[in-house]
């Protein structure tokens, strides 16, 4: 799926995932969207991290096949 312009892990989530509690829902995600997860964003007008989801990237919502969670 392609995320919506103001997307975070956790409202893909809740959107997505709506069955599995929302911190393992979170992680497994992001375990199965390392591309996305491991990018480094830094938000100029703070210096913190930033999200790292773009409305252009692809994300899985299922672990990849022969693979269990």
């Amino acid at each position: 799926m392609h995320p919506l312009s103001d997307d975070t892990w956790e409202t893909i989530a809740q959107r997505e995932m709506p069955d599995t509690p929302a911190e393992e829902a979170v992680a497994q995600l992001q375990s199965w969207n390392l591309h996305v997860f491991a990018r480094r964003v830094v938000d100029d007008s703070t210096g913190q991290m930033g999200n790292p989801i773009l409305p252009s990237d692809l994300l899985f919502l299922e672990p990849p096949l022969g693979t269990q969670s």
